[in-house]
């Protein structure tokens, strides 16, 4: 399996109808950010049961010769979402109007992107460009997926009866099926609103204004004044040296901590031979990820209210302590932390050596399931993760960001090449990060059979209360039996199971030529020129 190769810059996207998009983009002189708001755009709408405008995202930004950075495009809660709102509910609902208890903070990342592209990379696109991709397949169509055929058939029985779930996402009352054209009409108006006003009208401006009365017509506790207070921002990423690289992800409310401590705890114990396809790799991977979770879930909540740097978290003598505390003979037992999601990644490299590593999410597959009646946008429900009792590390309150699975991943090689990563997947993020990352970097496999191999999975993801080690079954039974001697619930699953995740990769080489490869689970492709 040989990687995709470039040389004047190249794209990877779950979908390839959307990395064609932002290659068209590159093509046109436009730079990676250009690009990855178009990708981001399309998979909006050709993608949908995975992503949509009514969510979250969160970015990675690497230039020669600047600092990485990031942009936090997340929503909080609206100021009249209290716990009293759920009365003598005991959990946030996973669907319905009450799920859809935060601000979208996807197009506000736009924005900021959009912003950052023409004051420091020269971009000169017009925003109305970046989005005609995703305008002309939510007014003409585009042919449905079997991903998104398969999960509107599963979840139908619990979106049914939200509002505007059966109008937008059904044909005639029925679920479309593989190949058949799907439109977004009342989508598309509010896209072409966005085209001609700018990111900025979707929180306040005339599009606010709508959304602010679709969100009160359903019963959404979501306000346009809660729109209104809402801005992303631009901060520092977090970063972690490794052997021979730097690491860099997301700072919370996400738990791009976690995905730096597995690689940090598995850079000090791992041995030579030891990788993600043999059992002594493997194990350590999943009890270093057992490791970094317990630090996650007792620390990472929204950021103003934390008590602790997370850089804190990454020094030498913490990722000592957890290492010491990987058991490598035996399996650690496993409290079954309980994070899900439905996401998309991109990732873009362009001729300038600029690079883009985003991510944007609805959390559940179609998030809360509501659509918005006039303005057509599907609302995540990653409010729902929040604890109704109060004194926990994320109870509800008003005005509260909520955590986040999303973390998009950077890393520079000393050798400097510079690797551009991510996935989708909830608590599959991290883990699938370190195996694209461990196999690359020191594993031995190119860009493109690294995110392809087979993988494994520690506990819940995509709404489910399995909290299994779950294994691909390319894995062999010396493996799988390997990894059951030693403890670990192994559960068998698919080939290429879609719960582990739409992974991808780019590399850019010190020489300007680029590789990619595409996850072979998903939809998508890389696209080059």
């Amino acid at each position: 399996m040989n990687p995709i190769l470039g040389s004047r810059g190249a794209v990877v996207a779950p979908h390839t109808l959307a990395s064609q998009a932002g290659l068209d983009i590159l093509r046109e002189g436009g730079n990676a950010i250009e690009a990855a708001i178009a990708v981001a755009a399309t998979l909006a709408v050709v993608y949908p049961h995975m992503t949509g405008i009514g969510g979250d995202g969160f970015w990675l930004l690497h230039a020669p010769g600047q600092d990485v950075s990031s942009i936090d495009a997340c929503g909080a809660t609206g100021a009249g979402v209290t716990r009293a709102l759920y009365g003598e509910l005991e959990s946030i609902p996973w669907r319905g109007p009450l799920a859809a208890n935060t601000v979208a903070g996807t197009v506000s990342g736009w924005g900021a992107a959009y912003d950052y592209s023409r004051s420091r990379w020269g971009g000169r696109l017009p925003f109305a460009r970046l989005l005609e991709s995703a305008i002309r397949y939510a007014n003409e169509g585009f042919p449905v997926t079997h991903s998104q055929e398969e999960n509107t058939r599963a979840k139908l029985s619990d979106l049914i009866d939200q509002p505007g779930f059966a109008r937008t996402f059904l044909n005639q009352g029925q679920v479309p099926v593989y190949g058949e054209r799907h439109r977004f009409p009342v989508l598309a108006t509010t896209l072409e609103q966005l085209a001609r006003a700018g990111a900025d009208d979707f929180y306040r401006g005339e599009l606010a204004r709508q959304i602010g009365a679709d969100l009160a017509a359903i019963g959404s506790p979501v306000t346009a004044a809660d729109l209104a207070r809402h801005h992303a921002r631009i901060k520092p990423p977090l970063q972690l040296r490794l052997s021979g690289a730097t690491l860099y992800n997301m700072a919370p409310p996400t738990q791009g901590l976690a995905s730096l401590l597995i690689l940090g705890i598995y850079d000090r114990i791992r041995q030579t031979g030891w990788n993600p396809d043999n059992v002594a790799g493997i194990h350590a991977l999943v009890e270093a990820t057992k490791q970094s979770f317990l630090l996650r879930d007792k620390h990472v909540t929204d950021p103003a209210l934390m008590n602790i740097d997370p850089a804190d978290l990454l020094n030498w003598k913490t990722l000592d302590a957890l290492a010491a505390a990987v058991p490598l003979q035996h399996a650690s037992p496993w409290p079954a932390p309980v994070s899900d999601g439905d996401t998309t990644w991109i990732g873009v490299v362009d001729d300038a050596g600029r690079a883009v590593s985003m991510i944007q999410s609805i959390y559940f597959e179609f998030g809360s399931g509501v659509v918005l009646p006039d303005s057509g946008i599907w609302w995540q429900n990653r409010g729902c993760c929040f604890d109704l009792k109060p004194g926990r590390l994320r109870s509800l309150e008003p005005g509260r960001k909520p955590f986040h699975t999303l973390n998009p991943a950077m890393a520079a090689l000393d050798d400097g090449r510079l690797l551009v990563y991510g996935t989708m997947g909830g608590e599959g993020q991290p883990q699938t990060q370190a195996a694209v990352f461990s196999r690359y970097v020191w594993g031995g496999h190119n860009v493109r059979s690294a995110v392809a191999a087979p993988r494994w999975l520690l506990g819940r993801t995509w709404a489910e209360q399995s909290t299994t080690l779950k294994l691909e079954s390319r894995y062999s039974p010396t493996i799988i039996q390997g990894l059951r001697k030693l403890g670990h619930p192994v559960e068998v699953v698919a080939d290429f199971d879609e719960r582990m995740g739409h992974a991808g990769a780019l590399v850019l080489h010190p020489g300007g030529w680029i590789e990619g490869g595409e996850d072979p689970r998903s939809d998508g492709s890389v696209a080059a020129w």
